[in-house]
């Protein structure tokens, strides 16, 4: 695929112009995030938007109907949610991890791998220029995020190791988890390189001319796992369906006051159903 243009994916200090006013969009690792933070974006989004946080299929949140240009109230609005830790970098910190890894299934617990990819992508100045679109997507071996298109990514294959995604289609080395995070980060600054730059540069790995070189895949990724079933999933998690992605004022009014929820890639909420609601 030939690009015309650089990336323009949206996000806070990027917003893009809709007909409805400026859309920000706001990264969420492995789509964890605080209960305090969700309530806080949503009382953004009533002062100064449509009302509602809009979860999307990437994990992330996004708030419509804003001031065109935000202006920097609104922009110091959004930052006091605390959903900015890394204004440099919130454009690439899409880092998509299976929902329900470290709670319940799966073949490892990744949300340390998770946490080390965005400490990792983070400290360097360079990776601040990956494109807003590149997506690190990270399946804990249950088989719930093979189908998703990606950039870098990798699937455990025990509780120590997991092997490498390079591209949708490509396959890397069998590697242990612990050194997985930092494999990810140089293979992010090898595309950084190969790609170039201008507005014809390549946004994903997949538009790469050549690939890099390919492993056998393991015959242990060939796993696959359906969303899971609205109603408790775990002890203490609940698994909320979400009407149409949009996270309304009164919808918003019935989750906890505290506790980590996590958005999914179907655009509902793992809740904790022991946080207490104020």
């Amino acid at each position: 695929m030939s690009r015309t243009r650089r990336d323009l994916c949206p996000g806070v200090f990027r917003p893009w112009s809709a007909d409805d006013g400026a859309l920000v969009r706001l990264r969420l690792v492995g789509g964890g995030v605080e209960a305090e933070a969700l309530h806080r974006l949503g009382e953004v989004a009533e002062r100064y938007g449509d009302g509602d946080v809009h979860l999307t299929k990437r994990t992330n949140l996004q708030v419509r109907g804003l001031p065109d240009p935000l202006g920097e109230e609104v922009e110091q609005a959004l930052a006091e949610t605390g959903l900015l830790p890394h204004p440099t970098h919130e454009l690439v910190r899409n880092i998509m991890v299976s929902p329900l890894t470290g709670i319940t299934g799966g073949r490892a617990d990744l949300r340390p791998v998770a946490r080390a990819l965005d400490e990792g992508l983070c400290a360097r100045p360079s990776l601040a220029g990956l494109p807003g679109r590149f997506l690190f997507v990270l399946d804990d071996g249950r088989g719930d995020l093979l189908d998703r298109t990606l950039d870098l990514g990798l699937v455990a294959v025990s509780d120590t190791e997991a092997q490498l995604r390079v591209g949708t289609r490509a396959w890397g080395p069998v590697v242990p988890l612990d050194e997985a995070a930092g494999r990810l980060v140089g293979l992010a600054r090898a595309f950084l390189t190969v790609r170039g730059d201008g507005p014809g540069a390549p946004w994903h790995v997949d538009e790469l001319p050549a690939t890099p070189e390919q492993h056998e895949r393991d015959e242990r990724t060939l796993v696959r796992a359906a969303p899971p079933a609205y109603g408790q999933v775990a002890p203490h998690i609940t698994h909320l369906a979400v009407p149409d992605g949009l996270l309304t004022p009164a919808l918003r009014a019935t989750l906890p006051a505290r506790g980590r929820l996590v958005v999914t890639p179907w655009r509902s909420l793992l809740v904790p159903l022991e946080a207490a609601h104020d």
